[in-house]
C-alpha cells in the first residue's frame, strides 16, 4: 500500500478539503467522489474517516492520484511530481505550470524526461540466430537507451556551442552535439527550410547547416546606399542565438507532431521557460505561435512550465482545456500544486507594477511605451471608451492630453530591436512618468501592490 494515502482523515478535513473539492464540475463525471466515499468509512468514536482494509493496489493508486489532483496530498520529490504528471496526461493533453524562479522548474523537466528513459539489453546473434559469445562462453550483450520526451529547457541550449575560430577569427560557427537524440536524422530532413518559417517571425539574419562538420553558420544582409552586402560567419548576439535554438526546437517539434519517422519515439513534449528574456510583446507572439503548433491534431501530450506571467496567461487562454497549476514549495520542503481556477492572473496589474518600478528607477526603454499603450487600451475597453487617449489625463488647456497621446502613438510603433532595446531619451522618460502617474492616480489599483508613497 502507498504510504502517501492517509489511513484516516478527520471529519472536518474530509468534508471540506476532499468531498467539497470533488464536487467541482471538472470531477463530476470521473467517479472520483464515489471512489473516495466507497473506500473511506466514518468512525463515530474517532470522528474520522478511515480507509477500508484489504483494498486492491490499483484502487489505492487511484485514490492517491485523486487526492494529489485536488491538492490534499503534496509531493516529497520532483520525481514523485513528475510521475503524477505522467498519470494526469493519460487524461489531459496539456499541463500548464506557473512557478517562480528557484522553485525547481528545470529540475522538474529533467525528472519528467528521465522517467521516460529505458535501457534495453539484447544478445548479439549470428545470421542463423545463434548467440554470439566470448571465448569464455559469455553472451555478448548490447544496450540501447530509449526515450519518450522531446524537451526544451536550459540543457537544450547546451546542445549548441560556439567555435569562435580563435586563431583566425573568421570562421565563427555554432556547433551541434551530433550524439544527441535531439538531432537524430536531421541530414535528410531539410532542416533549413523547416526552421526558416519560424525564424523569420523574429529575426533578420540567415543561416546554413553543414552536416559534415555539424555546425551552423550565420549571415546577415547589410544595406548600404543602393547595394546589399551579405556578411558571412557572423557571431549573432546571445538573444539571437536563443531565438535560433528555440526555432530549431519548434521545427523538431513540428516533425514529431507530424509523426516523422526520425521522431516517432516522441510521446511527450516538455517545454520549460521558452525564450525567457523576451519583452512582453514578443512573449505574446511566442506563446501564440507555440499554441497554434500544439493545437494541431496529434496524440502527443505537452507540459509547459514558466515564470513569465504574461506568457502563462496567453497559453492559458489558448489551451482552454489544459490543467493549470501554480507550483510552489512549502516550509516543509514539500512541492505543492494548486489549480489556478478559471481566472488567469491579472497580468496587466503585474505589468503596471513593473512599469512603476522601472519608471522610478529610471531604467526606461523604448519598448516600455508598448506595454503602457497595451494597459491604456485594456483600461479604455473596460470603461467603454473608443480610444486609449480617453485614459490619458488632460490638463485644463487640453494640450498635454494631445501631446501625450501622440507620443504614445509614435513611441509604441517604433521598429525597436527585440534583443538590443534602446534606452529612452530623458525628455521621453519624463513624459512617460507623467502619463503613467496620472493614469495610476485616476484609475486606482490595489495600493498594497505598490510602494508606500503610492498609497497616499
Amino acid at each position: 500500500m502507498s504510504n502517501r494515502v492517509p489511513l484516516s482523515i478527520p471529519k472536518v478535513d474530509f468534508k471540506n478539503d476532499v468531498i467539497n473539492k470533488l464536487k467541482h464540475k471538472d470531477y463530476q463525471n470521473l467517479g472520483y467522489k464515489a471512489l473516495i466515499e466507497n473506500n473511506y468509512i466514518y468512525k463515530d468514536d474517532t470522528k474520522e474517516y478511515t480507509l477500508n482494509n484489504d483494498i486492491a493496489e490499483d484502487v489505492i493508486i487511484g485514490i492517491e492520484f485523486i487526492l494529489k489532483r485536488i491538492g490534499f496530498i503534496q509531493f516529497d520529490t520532483l520525481k514523485e511530481l513528475s510521475s503524477y504528471f505522467r498519470q494526469l496526461l493519460d487524461l489531459k493533453k496539456y499541463i500548464l505550470i506557473f512557478a517562480y524562479n528557484g522553485t525547481g522548474k528545470t529540475r522538474l523537466s529533467t525528472e519528467f524526461k528521465n522517467l521516460g528513459k529505458k535501457i534495453l539489453t539484447s544478445n548479439l546473434v549470428t545470421e542463423s540466430g545463434d548467440d554470439i559469445v566470448t571465448e569464455d562462453g559469455d553472451d555478448i550483450v548490447t544496450q540501447e537507451t530509449t526515450a519518450d520526451t522531446l524537451y526544451y529547457n536550459a540543457f537544450t541550449e547546451d546542445l549548441f556551442f560556439w567555435d569562435n575560430d580563435l586563431e583566425n577569427d573568421i570562421q565563427r560557427v555554432l556547433k551541434l552535439n551530433k550524439d544527441s537524440r535531439f538531432f537524430k536524422g536531421l541530414e535528410s530532413l531539410e532542416m533549413e527550410n523547416r526552421i526558416r518559417p519560424f525564424l523569420s517571425r523574429y529575426s533578420d539574419f540567415d543561416f546554413s547547416i553543414d552536416y559534415d562538420t555539424w555546425s551552423v553558420s550565420f549571415s546577415r544582409d547589410i544595406r548600404e546606399d543602393d547595394e546589399t552586402e551579405k556578411i558571412e560567419h557572423i557571431k549573432v548576439s546571445r538573444g539571437e542565438e536563443n531565438i535560433f535554438i528555440w526555432c530549431f526546437f519548434l521545427a523538431v517539434a513540428q516533425l514529431a507532431i507530424d509523426k516523422d519517422g526520425s521522431y516517432d519515439w516522441v510521446k511527450y513534449i516538455y517545454i520549460d521557460d521558452p525564450i525567457s528574456s523576451l519583452d512582453d510583446n514578443n512573449a505574446i507572439a511566442v506563446a501564440s505561435h507555440l499554441a497554434q503548433l500544439l493545437k494541431k491534431q496529434s496524440d502527443i501530450k505537452t507540459v509547459i512550465s514558466t515564470h513569465h506571467t504574461l506568457f502563462f496567461n496567453v497559453m492559458y487562454n489558448e489551451l482552454k482545456k489544459a490543467e493549470k497549476y501554480f507550483l510552489s514549495k512549502n516550509k516543509d520542503s514539500e512541492y505543492t500544486i494548486r489549480n489556478t481556477g478559471n481566472t488567469p492572473f491579472f497580468h496587466h496589474v503585474a505589468l503596471l507594477k513593473e512599469l512603476y518600478e522601472v519608471a522610478e528607477s529610471g531604467n526606461l526603454y523604448t519598448y516600455h511605451f508598448n506595454i503602457l499603450r497595451n494597459i491604456l487600451e485594456k483600461t479604455a475597453t473596460f470603461h467603454g471608451f473608443q480610444n486609449f487617449s480617453a485614459c490619458i489625463k488632460q490638463d485644463s488647456s487640453d494640450l498635454d492630453g494631445t501631446i501625450h497621446t501622440r507620443l504614445v502613438n509614435l513611441l509604441s510603433h517604433g521598429n525597436y530591436s527585440l534583443f538590443e532595446p534602446k534606452e529612452m531619451l530623458d525628455d521621453n522618460k519624463e513624459y512617460f512618468k507623467k502619463i503613467l502617474n496620472d493614469f495610476m492616480a485616476t484609475y486606482r489599483f490595489n495600493p498594497e501592490l505598490f510602494p508606500e508613497e503610492m498609497r497616499t
